[in-house]
């Protein structure tokens, strides 16, 4: 049985269990040869059980655990260059719902294991190498990771600048990780702060974890009636990010990385590296700054091995998540909230905004209960493509292009779903391009 999925293991908790947490740790802890383990975790009710078993299945085949507690995982990611680390877990189902976990594994070099590079750790479940009696591995708490990553953001951001203008910027951290560093982080840079659902709770009470439109719009009317210069949402381990602009708007994850290309680009160059899923608007800004766009399989760990087997200027995915490399290679939900609180001291974000292209997109999700179901609702959509002589990508599903809108169909790597997003120009087009390929999925 495979367990790894598209970026680690999920489950309820009588899936991934704490017998099951621990072999997989012995397997991880296998994998990376008894080597230095950073270990993390959200605030789920789930989470220190499964880190307490996650923490005995590494030392006992001989890591030694460096264990931060409950930490944003953009935090974790960022502590493994810096503790020299050869890997990190961490114990988060970001945005999933409370009853969920799941043990995310990323490697020393700050990528992401991916479900390919999860069957070679699977491979040690059956015979993990336990270590001697006398060199089981040391398990250290460490503190400070928190306010490390909150140093290192303050450099790469003009702190004096944005102490000068003070936005008013509302938070919020949605009862997960976000609530112990975004507030501090903004507060420090000198903004004005104002906080929503801002203490960790694993059952998420304030909002469910997705920042979605439909979840934040308490923090869409808190912005607007508050005057504020800005709003900002994560989930709950703060890898994804969303903005609302001045007026109550809100900017889906699509256009908060469009924004952060735009702000990138402006004082650097390079490529931008993104998935076969996200908005052509951020192929539009790369190109006006001379930039190439390279597309990726849908997750962060294709996303990583790209910008390491060639660099880019930035990376990111359609969801609001953000890589800053000059940072590391974690989607950093806290340093694109500092990069927000850096250009509303140029200008607002509703003037940002009208930099970044429109386009209109419809998400959807069919349900399925099988991986054959998934299956066969994709080859239906290629047959389609086929047929009809459509231009299109077979990477990660099937993305077809059209003029100036697209679709893509592919299976979720972690629930029992295929998703289904179209884009274009307008929202009567996207509603009409996503019901009509629906159709053409379930057959």
């Amino acid at each position: 049985m495979a367990y790894f999925g598209t970026n680690g293991v999920r489950g309820r908790f009588d899936e991934l269990t704490p017998e099951l947490a621990l072999k997989l740790a012995q397997a991880i802890g296998t994998y990376f040869k008894g080597g230095k383990i950073i270990l993390a975790r959200d605030c789920r009710l789930t989470g220190e059980v499964l880190r307490a078993t996650v923490a005995a299945g590494l030392a006992s085949v001989g890591c030694e655990v460096v264990d931060l507690g409950m930490v944003s995982s953009p935090t974790a990611e960022f502590m493994i260059k810096k503790l020299a680390a050869d890997a990190c877990v961490i114990i988060t189902a970001s945005h999933n719902p409370p009853e969920w976990n799941a043990i995310k594994v990323v490697d020393g070099k700050g990528i992401a294991i991916s479900r390919e590079r999860g069957a070679e750790i699977e491979k040690n479940l059956a015979k993990p190498k336990l270590a001697e009696w006398n060199k089981v591995g040391l398990m250290l708490p460490y503190a400070f990771a928190t306010e490390d990553h909150v140093v290192a953001i303050k450099k790469l951001v003009d702190a004096g600048q944005i102490a000068k203008r003070k936005p008013k910027i509302i938070v919020d951290c949605g009862n997960g990780t976000a609530s112990v560093i975004a507030p501090k982080l903004l507060k420090e840079l000198g903004c004005e702060i104002i906080s929503l659902n801002s203490h960790p709770d694993g059952r998420f009470p304030g909002r469910p974890s997705e920042p979605s439109e439909a979840n934040v719009q308490e923090l869409l009317a808190a912005v607007k009636s508050l005057k504020a210069d800005a709003g900002i949402a994560w989930d709950a381990d703060g890898d994804r990010v969303v903005f609302v602009d001045e007026k109550g708007g809100y900017v889906i994850g699509d256009r908060v990385y469009a924004l952060s290309i735009l702000w990138k680009l402006k004082k650097t160059s390079g490529d931008v590296v993104t998935t076969v899923a996200t908005s052509k608007a951020v192929e539009d800004v790369a190109t006006r700054y001379g930039s190439k766009t390279r597309y990726t399989a849908i997750g962060a760990p294709y996303l990583c091995e790209e910008m390491v087997r060639k660099p880019a200027a930035i990376g990111g995915e359609e969801v609001g998540g953000v890589i800053w490399p000059e940072l590391c290679l974690a989607k950093d939900g806290m340093l694109t909230a500092a990069k927000l609180a850096e250009a509303l001291c140029e200008k607002s974000l509703s003037a940002w905004l009208k930099e970044i292209p429109v386009y209109f997109n419809v998400k959807l999700k069919l349900d399925t209960d099988t991986d054959a179901k998934k299956k066969a609702i994709v080859a239906r959509v290629l047959a389609y493509a086929k047929k009809n002589k459509l231009a299109y990508v077979d990477v990660d599903g099937v993305r077809i292009n059209l003029k100036n809108a697209w679709v893509i169909v592919r299976p979720s790597g972690t629930e029992n779903y295929v998703r289904l997003f179209a884009e274009a120009k307008t929202q009567e087009e996207a509603q009409k391009l996503a019901k009509e390929y629906e159709r053409i999925a379930k057959g």
